[in-house]
């Protein structure tokens, strides 16, 4: 068995099953095919691998939100149900400000959930944790349960504020936007903080799959996000993202789906991949892998972990043995996994290092 995955798939209209269930039945074919041409685990049958893997993990939690083949879209139906449930579920005297724009699109919105107590100690603000969902640069939410139920349970009973974003996606708009827009988001964000009560300085950005490789890349140059307004951060969190190199993942035998995301320009390539934009003194890193899946994405995080300490920043690496849908869902849970990420959060400020030990 190539890749472990869990999930389901809405049929569209008329009974069929819409295009992402065909995508994935192409892309199962199409990769299957080459990992089984390969004799021995070559870099060629990892690298396929890793496509397959990548596709069918993160449809996992996302499939349910495809477009459908026409009418209404599902994933506009789902996300309402979504955003519904999401609230229903906030701990007592969470509030949550929901569908704040930073832009004129219908998906340039944010959810913010907010502490029942407001300011964490006289005369301080609250830190903030700025999440993007993934979805293989085409589909998700910011309402997701997997996105915002458990971090919110967690963080802002504490004292933080969480901020969930969505943004404009494929095929509409190309990736090298979907970073404006998030780099937009959290620009809009940190002019907002004070009227929730938080502190502009002190945001810990936070994203899954695609939206890992997002806030990877405002991480990796953080003056792109300057450009659009943007203050300095404290650090981010890299939950499992495959695509950290994207000229190297490209190289190799991949899916369609990331030719869609990255075209087949290898100068483009570098401009979208955060090892190649990396600069010296970016605020620092942690990367989330899961070692439960055989693309082996820790590789790419470790190789990445090196160039960030070589360019003379700080990087961790947290292998976790979860699937790809875990690391994003089981983050805020008790246990190991959410504990090593507070220590990563606690050591980015004295505030959040406060916080997280009440």
């Amino acid at each position: 068995m190539i890749c472990r995955a869990r999930f389901t798939v809405q049929a569209g209209p008329q009974g069929t099953m819409g295009p992402i269930h065909n995508a994935l039945h192409r892309a199962t074919q199409e990769s299957a095919a080459m990992y089984h041409r390969s004799t021995r685990p070559s870099h060629s049958s990892r690298a396929a691998s890793l496509a397959l893997c990548a596709v069918l993990l993160a449809a996992g939690q996302n499939v349910n939100a495809g477009i459908g083949d026409g009418g209404e879209s599902p994933r506009g139906r789902w996300a309402e149900r979504m955003r519904g449930g999401a609230a229903a579920a906030l701990p007592a005297g969470v509030r949550r400000i929901a569908d704040l724009p930073y832009g004129a699109d219908p998906r340039q919105r944010m959810d913010v959930y907010l502490p029942a107590a407001g300011s964490p100690a006289p005369g301080l603000r609250a830190p903030v944790i700025f999440m993007v969902h993934g979805g293989a640069w085409r589909t998700g939410d910011k309402a997701m349960p997997k996105v915002v139920e458990h971090k919110v349970a967690r963080w802002v009973p504490q004292g933080f504020v969480l901020v969930s974003i969505n943004y404009r996606m494929l095929p509409d708009t190309p990736v090298a936007q979907q970073a404006q827009d998030v780099a937009l988001a959290l620009a809009t964000a940190q002019q907002h903080a004070g009227e929730w009560g938080a502190d502009a300085g002190r945001f810990i950005l936070m994203g899954h799959s695609a939206g890992a490789h997002l806030v990877a890349l405002l991480n990796a140059r953080p003056a792109a996000a300057v450009q659009w307004g943007a203050w300095p951060w404290l650090g981010t969190v890299v939950l499992d993202s495959a695509v950290l190199d994207v000229p190297q993942f490209m190289a190799a035998p991949h899916l369609p789906l990331y030719d869609a995301a990255f075209g087949t320009d290898p100068a483009a390539w570098a401009q979208l991949s955060p090892y190649d934009q990396l600069v010296a003194g970016t605020p620092p890193w942690q990367f989330v892998c899961s070692t439960e899946r055989p693309d082996q994405p820790c590789l790419q995080a470790e190789s990445m972990a090196r160039k960030v300490h070589a360019r003379g920043s700080r990087a961790t690496v947290l292998p976790q043995p979860l699937d790809h849908g875990e690391i994003n869902g089981d983050l805020g849970l008790e246990g190991g996994y959410t504990q090593a990420v507070e220590d990563f959060m606690a050591s980015l400020d004295p505030l959040v290092a406060r916080l997280l030990r009440r």
